[in-house]
């Protein structure tokens, strides 16, 4: 029995999702937003670092990082209603970013940066402990184990510099971020389900009908679209389109420390998002005077993927350690607290941690997937393009052949949406990690 009818059902209601969500909703379609947590922005969102940056391995995604960090900036007006839990605070730093060989000193960014006309500052390694209190410059790569031979051994006499992009910051909530944007496409008309999960993809002659839910009930629709984070490789599955695609999703497990910030440093008022390719490590301010830190996935980090997003260890392991022991190697006067505190999530990633926002080839089934990591920040821009997209689709357009040219309000530009697309080339400039 079908229970309900929707111009566009969205599998996920995360952080893109609601973003997508809204976006349909001001084109003036009904949407229905289904997901099996109890809340918008509970799975993979909750668990992002929420780090607002520009810099990317492909110019797209420069372009579309810089377009988002204008809607963050002005997040009240884009949002454009209330909610009772208040609005996101968005913390507009900077990033500070380490040259090494690795990333080409930032050359190629920096390039981007032009381009796009995101400004930037070029730093010696003896400016950096000016903008990074107590830092050792010295360079420690290729990034190491604390069991390994040589960790904390300086391998160079300093790095080869920074770049800091005054254009970046953090956002304080991300779950709050999804939240307010849920609150701002009800206010259109959408419709959210919660603690409810998807169990089939209906289709009929090529193209999709709606969701079967685990409780039976059918909902009917023309359009869906996968923003299911984790799950969406089993999304897929279900769609039956893994098979036209040569990029995948796989989920992959990953730990977030929580640490204090070293005694005399206020890093929470002070601070900034930082990233250093020579340890291997990211990190931004964190409420209470804390440091959140990330790893950049070096190659002596096994990785942990994870079959069933449903079932996976949820306690800190020593990779927990790792992280603040490689910090401390740029920061000496960090301390190793003695109970670990921070996050334990899953990232949704590709091959080349590049995200596919695109169509499919069963007609009337997107996919805004690949995205965890490193694609918060690009929430309510991605959202847009996707409805961009779904509109130019449903009205005829041939995207795999033509691809839809989507304009970036505030830069003033276009880019291509295929540079998204299911069927690309792995980019082979990626960082393959969260930095993308």
């Amino acid at each position: 029995m079908v229970s309900e009818s929707y111009d566009a059902i969205i599998i996920g209601a995360g952080v893109i999702g609601s973003c997508v969500a809204l976006e349909l909703a001001r084109k003036g379609r009904r949407t229905l937003s289904i997901d099996k947590l109890p809340e918008a922005g509970y799975g993979s969102t909750s668990g992002s670092c929420a780090i607002i940056r520009t810099y990317y391995s492909t110019f797209e995604s420069c372009a579309l990082a810089y377009e988002g960090w204008h809607y963050w900036k002005n997040w009240s007006d884009y949002v454009g209603a209330s909610d009772e839990q208040g609005l996101i605070r968005y913390h507009d730093t900077g990033c500070l970013v380490i040259k090494t060989d690795h990333n080409h000193n930032l050359a190629r960014v920096c390039e981007m940066m032009d381009r796009i006309g995101c400004p930037y500052e070029d730093l010696s390694a003896q400016d950096i402990p000016s903008r990074l209190p107590n830092a050792d410059v010295h360079r420690f790569e290729p990034a190491k184990r604390p069991e390994d031979e040589g960790f904390g051994a300086p391998t160079g006499e300093a790095v080869n510099g920074a770049v800091f992009f005054p254009r970046g910051g953090y956002v304080n909530d991300p779950k709050l971020a999804a939240h307010n944007a849920q609150r701002a496409a009800e206010a259109l008309g959408a419709k959210f389900l919660f603690n409810r999960e998807v169990c089939e993809i209906i289709t009929e002659d090529g193209r999709v009908g709606g969701v079967v839910l685990k409780d039976g009930a059918t909902i009917t629709a023309p359009v869906v679209i996968n923003v299911a984070g984790p799950h969406s490789s089993r999304i897929n599955a279900l769609a039956g389109v893994a098979d036209g695609m040569k990029m995948s999703t796989r989920a992959l497990r990953h730990e977030v420390a929580h640490v204090p910030s070293p005694d005399g440093v206020d890093f929470e008022k002070d601070g900034f998002v930082y990233s250093d390719s020579d340890i291997a490590t990211y990190c931004r301010p964190e409420t209470g005077n804390n440091i959140l830190i990330g790893s950049e996935d070096p190659a002596c980090d096994g990785k942990e993927w994870v079959d069933d997003p449903d079932d996976y260890n949820t306690s800190f392991s020593e990779q927990w350690n790792v992280l603040v022991m490689r910090l401390a190697q740029r920061i000496p006067s960090l301390k190793l607290p003695g109970a670990a505190k921070g996050v334990v999530a899953l990232y949704d990633v590709t091959e080349d941690w590049a995200p596919i926002y695109d169509k499919s080839d069963l007609k009337g089934y997107y996919m805004a997937i690949g995205t965890s990591g490193n694609q918060f920040k690009n929430a309510p821009v991605a959202g847009k393009m996707m409805a961009e997209l779904v509109e130019a689709c449903e009205n005829g357009h041939d995207h795999d052949s033509d691809p839809v040219q989507f304009h970036l309000d505030y830069l003033d530009a276009n880019i291509s949406i295929g540079a998204f697309s299911r069927n690309r080339e792995i980019n082979q400039n990626s960082s393959f990690s969260v930095i993308g």
